[in-house]
């Protein structure tokens, strides 16, 4: 079951973005407490990288391929210059060690950029600029990170939004952000949505 584009309809109004989303000044704050851990990079599109973030050719279903290899999930992060909660998921949840490691030793994560001009080939063969993925699959706001089914055979021959299991539209809490992550790895989402998943783990 699909949390995507209509499970999140609302957030645009803000309405559901307000209980998973944290005040920027206060998580950036001068002083904050931060976990060390290795620093996220600028990369030449001015976008923050982490280290395990994964570099590939781009071809999605090879991508999402090798991730089933790995015993790993495959997931997207669609990102923009000058997004301050791009930063903040950086800096903040990731900087976070519990959150670090279970994503790098869960995930595979690949980093696109919303007005990027890479060429990516989509799960059905399409090849498109990244700012044209992100119109084909409906980003229209940073940071959105997309989850993909865990065998590649059910993603093949279908564009990503279709192929989608889960999708986390803007910035989450730090607790939420992880229990998101969680979510997709203990395929929650073959049970029910992921609101139902905070209240069946809460406490």
């Amino acid at each position: 079951m699909s949390i995507g584009r209509r499970g999140f309809a609302r957030l645009a109004a803000g309405v559901v973005a307000a209980p998973f989303a944290a005040p920027l000044a206060d998580a950036l704050a001068p002083g904050a407490a931060r976990a060390a851990g290795p620093e996220p990079q600028l990369n030449d599109d001015g976008l923050y990288e982490q280290p395990f973030f994964l570099h590939s050719f781009l071809d999605l279903g090879e991508d999402l391929a090798m991730a089933a290899e790995n015993g790993k999930r495959f997931a997207v992060m669609w990102e923009l210059k000058g997004c301050p909660y791009c930063r903040e998921t950086h800096f903040v949840n990731f900087a976070d060690p519990a959150i670090r490691d279970f994503v790098a030793g869960n995930f595979e994560i690949l980093q696109l950029n919303l007005i990027g001009a890479r060429e990516v080939v989509d799960f059905d063969g399409e090849a498109l600029e990244e700012r044209a993925l992100a119109r084909r699959w409906g980003i229209r706001f940073t940071p959105t990170i997309m989850f993909f089914p865990e065998h590649p055979e059910a993603a093949a021959g279908r564009p990503g939004d279709q192929a989608e299991v889960a999708r986390m539209p803007g910035y989450f809490k730090p607790p939420h952000f992880l229990a998101m992550f969680r979510f997709v790895r203990e395929k929650a989402y073959e049970r029910g949505d992921f609101r139902s998943y905070l209240k069946s783990t809460a406490g």
